[in-house]
């Protein structure tokens, strides 16, 4: 599932991430990579606050969506 349908607070590990090179490079860097594991914070507005690596990381709606948990 997409990782916008993921509950707050629960636990994912992602599978895949998909979009553009350039997109899937930029969530690359910030450490969205396949096996991770990432909690949703929160959600704001159009954006998507996340527990990754411990660190938070906010990321836009549409680039949520092309990460698959």
């Amino acid at each position: 599932m997409p990782l916008t349908m993921a509950k707050i607070g629960e636990k994912n590990s992602i599978k895949k991430v998909g979009g553009k090179e350039e997109a899937r490079q930029f969530l690359e860097t910030l450490g969205f990579i396949p096996g991770t594991q990432v909690t949703i914070v929160t959600r704001i507005g159009g954006n998507v606050i996340v527990n990754i690596k411990d660190s938070r990381v906010a990321i836009s709606r549409e680039m949520a969506a092309e990460i698959i948990v």
